[in-house]
């Protein structure tokens, strides 16, 4: 055996004439049983005529049983972990002589684990202020605001106009809505409109040109010039609800205002706790990557950059971008995210050598909790989703993701924490 480099091994194999000569004769049997030539019955071609015109599919069949099955072997007989499918060399194959090759191959990584608990990590508990606690208040306030139908007046910033307008020009297809609410003034309204619907009363129309931006979120009307008719209907303002025990008790189950507030500080430490410990995590993780020094084989590094681009793509997707649409430079894109991969993927086997050595691993409660989960997502039964994820393979993915989770816990337990520098 022969280290090429990093986790590339070679492997040069000599398969006995004996075993060739066997898997000839079982090959020259099988063809011989398939073979039509003409002035023979199936089956009844001669030996001999079967070599004779069949030479190299036998030779072939020949290298397709004995390569694998040797190269195996030999990995096996030299405690080899093999990672992925080798490149087969040097071939030599003729009749009444060994079978020889060579094996290029990748193998996991053997390193020894340094110290991973007690490292040195920038973390500190997350505060939650009553400012904080009133925003979060102050949004479902908004959400629960009623509008209301004042006298008709000409218009003024922080009113809410409804209109109903049509497009006159600038777009292939009529754009109308007859009862549209505007916040004149406000930074989410086009300020066109707020310009030209400012001091206009009810009853009132107005004809002005809106110019979108190229970026705007409706396609039809992005970088266009439309011109439209605006008919003011009404004037409405916002009422909101007053903050007092009935708002609290309208929620939910909640009896006091105090009560609210309590559960929305503690919802809010829990979204910062958890988006802290996370990125801790993750700080502890790389500390961890750069104190472990070995090779990775390539296979696993051009699975994880499918994995990350996979990601990217399924990100895309869910803002609403068609990732078909996105033109890349494969080559490119997979030489920026090699360095990530191999960070990623040292991550990984660091993090599968702990969870083994911790004896770390999922109970079948925390799994069916994730299968439950995921079924709730889908909107199916549980035993409906527990057998696709058996049968695409995820489920052992969700095992790993579990165990994973819990050595991240471990390690972040036993970290030393020291506060953030100002």
């Amino acid at each position: 055996m022969a280290l090429v480099e990093g986790c590339k091994h070679s492997l040069e194999i000599t398969v006995p004439v004996a075993d060739v000569e066997k898997e000839t004769e079982r090959a020259v049997a099988e063809i011989q049983k398939k073979v039509r030539l003409p002035g023979f019955r199936p089956g009844k071609v001669p030996l001999n005529l079967v070599k004779t015109r069949f030479a190299s599919d036998i030779r072939q069949e020949v290298v397709e049983k004995l390569v694998p099955r040797f190269f195996h072997a030999a990995a096996e007989k030299e405690n080899l972990h093999v990672v992925g499918r080798p490149d087969i060399s040097d071939l030599h194959i003729h009749d009444g002589e060994p079978l020889k090759f060579k094996a290029e191959f990748e193998v996991a990584p053997s390193f020894e684990l340094g110290d991973y608990r007690g490292v040195t990590i920038s973390y500190a508990e997350p505060e939650v202020s009553e400012a904080d606690v009133l925003e979060r208040i102050e949004k479902v306030r908004d959400q629960k605001a009623e509008f209301v139908n004042e006298d008709p007046r000409p218009l003024v910033d922080g009113d809410y106009a409804v209109v109903s307008l049509e497009s006159i020009s600038g777009v292939a297809e009529k754009v109308s809505q007859d009862e549209l609410m505007l916040k004149i003034g406000d930074e989410a309204t086009l300020p066109v409109f707020s310009e030209n619907l400012r001091g206009v009363s009810p009853e009132e129309t107005r004809e002005f040109d809106v110019t979108y931006p190229e970026d705007y979120e409706r396609a039809n009307l992005a970088g266009r010039t439309v011109r439209f008719l605006v008919s003011v209907k009404a004037v409405r303002r916002k009422e909101l609800p007053e903050l007092n025990d009935e708002f609290a008790k309208d929620l939910g189950d909640f009896q006091t205002l105090d009560e609210l507030k309590e559960t929305v500080r503690q919802t809010i430490f829990r979204e910062r706790e958890g988006k802290a410990q996370q990125e801790a995590k993750h700080q502890l993780l790389e500390q961890l990557v750069d104190a472990h020094d070995f090779p990775v084989p390539q296979n696993y590094v051009d699975r994880q950059i499918e994995i990350n681009v996979e990601s990217q793509l399924r990100m895309f997707a869910a803002q609403g971008v068609d990732p078909k649409s996105i033109k890349l430079d494969w080559a490119k894109l997979r030489e920026a995210q090699k360095e990530r991969a191999e960070r990623d993927v040292k991550a990984s086997l660091i993090l599968d050598k702990i969870g083994e050595r911790e004896a770390i691993g999922a109970t079948q409660e925390e799994v069916d909790r994730e299968v439950q989960k995921i079924a709730r997502q889908q909107r199916e039964a549980v035993p409906v989703t527990r057998a696709k994820l058996q049968k695409d393979g995820t489920m052992g993915r969700i095992v790993g993701h579990i165990r994973t989770e819990k050595t991240l816990s471990l390690l972040f337990e036993h970290a030393r924490k020291e506060a953030p520098k100002a």
